[in-house]
């Protein structure tokens, strides 16, 4: 029989009925963190050209929120990797500047998949902001819900918070090559099989970094809603693969997008050990000295 369970912090997910009911709240400040990627199989240094979601945003969103530019705004510039976490103390006035910081209860969304908005609000909890949360669904169940939309653009003015940096989230290669012979460590690909198994070479060099697990973000996700699945299905999905919260869990993906989701929802389910590779194999499947394999 199935424990019934429900997910840790329940403030950091947001229904659309909700959103709709506080969208007039002054304290609530609402964003689209929308960002396409065009696919260039042939090129695996280059594994996809990034396409900001403005012109989406701009033809319709949901009503008063603004738009984030993850890409063009909120990432390292001098990366040779595209969404690289910039210096904290970057990316905090960053995010000031357009208007999240106190009081206000910041809601983040997403058109194209719900790891847009979780990329976004590991940014901003590794921070130590906590008045954060996902719209469930996005933007595709706003729209299937029949609730309204707009063209009006939003610019909030800046805000501010006290920063309390939690830099140990974001990890670099060397904490991964560590954590492959780690008794007491896990690698989670949120990646689809097919590129897990080396059927696709997107990332230059096919399959997985060694003895990582594959749980794609896809998995976690409803595919007719878009929503979370339950937190029952999601705790499942996990422990068949014998994860534990004794472990240490690092996450990661083609670029650091995808893994972020199944990050959140394993902080959703009460797992405190919790890791992003930040450039995942963007960088890694580059270098031949780092390890990988197929299955």
């Amino acid at each position: 029989m199935v424990v019934p369970i429900d997910w840790k912090y329940k403030s950091a997910i947001v229904e659309c009925d909700w959103l709709k009911e506080n969208i007039d709240n002054p304290l609530v400040r609402i964003y689209d963190c929308s960002t396409y990627l065009h696919y260039t199989d042939d090129h695996p240094s280059k594994p996809y050209d990034v396409v900001s979601g403005l012109t989406a945003y701009q033809k319709e969103h949901i009503p008063q929120s603004a738009y984030l530019d993850l890409q063009n705004d909120l990432s390292d510039k001098d990366s040779p990797y595209s969404f690289t976490l910039p210096k904290l103390s970057h990316l905090a006035h960053c995010l000031k500047q357009r208007g999240i910081g106190d009081p206000h209860h910041i809601i983040l969304y997403s058109r194209n998949g719900l790891q847009w908005a979780t990329r976004i609000w590991w940014m901003i909890f590794v921070l130590g902001y906590k008045k954060v949360s996902i719209l469930n669904g996005g933007f595709a169940e706003w729209k299937r819900l029949g609730m309204p939309t707009e063209q009006a653009l939003t610019c909030f003015p800046a805000a501010d918070f006290k920063s309390d940096e939690k830099p140990e989230i974001f990890v670099g290669r060397e904490h991964v090559l560590s954590s492959i012979d780690d008794g007491q460590s896990v690698l989670i690909n949120a990646l689809t099989a097919d590129i897990h198994r080396g059927q696709n070479k997107r990332y230059g060099r096919p399959g997985h970094i060694t003895s990582s697990l594959n749980i794609p973000f896809h998995s976690l996700v409803d595919p007719d809603s878009g929503k979370l699945v339950s937190p029952e299905s999601a705790l499942k999905i996990f422990e068949d693969q014998n994860i534990s919260s004794n472990l240490k869990i690092t996450n990661y993906c083609g670029g650091g997008i995808a893994a972020t989701l199944n990050a959140f929802i394993l902080y959703q389910l009460g797992f405190e050990n919790i890791f992003i590779y930040d450039n995942s194999l963007s960088e890694w499947a580059m270098d031949p000295n780092f390890p990988m394999e197929t299955c």
